[in-house]
């Protein structure tokens, strides 16, 4: 790996001394890049901005800060995961406070962490460990918006995941609907379709045709929506679908 004050070093000795130059000013570079702890030019961007390299232990809780703060607000759900995790991953009192103070310093945005995200895909597992744990994150407030999911998509590809391995983790984490029960009520029924115990079997129909065609999945998707939106549709659509099927019976048409 050639690291920045590597570079410099050998650059700027080539252009005062040729080729000795380049070599002592490369040695003098590698010195200075293992007493900063320099790594990727990022890390450099971070020392002239007065802002610490990121350890590995730091890392995962500046993306969990980020994500909670995402939408605006940070909320006590996103607190109480953020405590969960260290937990988890059973960390002393000194790492449970540098955990803090990189969730506090992730809420800012100011992290350049495309760098770090690229040398952690080389480690599969603690990759895989780290877009879990933001999973978590997000659904920490019951809810995942654009934005967070935009921010994992991208930190995803830094890790060198596809998009739908990315999501499939996702799948893991997002509240379960509960499924439609069989036991719905007539009266359900009747109130999910917009129509009354006495409407003719025509106007239920029109009714039922309607509103599956307002919120059929497959046109949804097609207006550009989140993968979210396609599953509620098609939470949507089946309960459509169940609702009519118990109100024909009762009413014996077809």
């Amino acid at each position: 790996m050639l690291w920045p004050g590597t570079l410099i070093g050998a650059g700027a000795g080539f252009a005062i001394a040729s080729i000795p130059g380049a070599m002592l000013g490369a040695l003098l570079g590698q010195a200075l890049d293992r007493r900063l702890h320099l790594q990727s030019w990022a890390h450099l961007w971070e020392k002239f901005g007065g802002r610490s390299v990121l350890r590995n232990d730091e890392l995962l809780f500046v993306l969990l800060g980020r994500l909670a703060k995402s939408d605006g607000r940070v909320v006590d759900g996103h607190i109480q995961q953020a405590r969960q995790e260290m937990r988890s991953l059973e960390m002393s009192e000194p790492a449970q406070r540098r955990a803090i103070a990189a969730f506090n310093r992730g809420k800012s945005g100011h992290d350049r962490l495309r760098g770090y995200l690229r040398r952690l895909s080389n480690q599969p597992y603690a990759a895989e460990g780290v877009l879990r744990a933001c999973w978590r994150m997000v659904w920490a407030d019951g809810r995942a918006g654009s934005s967070e999911r935009e921010l994992i998509a991208q930190w995803g590809k830094w890790l060198g995941w596809t998009s739908h391995q990315v999501q499939a983790l996702a799948n893991d984490y997002e509240p379960k609907r509960p499924s439609v029960s069989s036991a719905i009520t007539y009266q359900d029924a009747l109130q999910l379709l917009g129509v009354s115990a006495t409407s003719e079997p025509a106007q239920i129909k029109r009714a039922y045709r309607r509103l599956l065609s307002r919120h059929h999945p497959d046109k949804i998707a097609g207006s550009g929506a989140t993968a979210l939106q396609v599953r509620e549709a098609t939470d949507k659509t089946r309960e459509l679908h169940t609702a009519y099927t118990l109100i024909r019976e009762r009413r014996d048409f077809r």
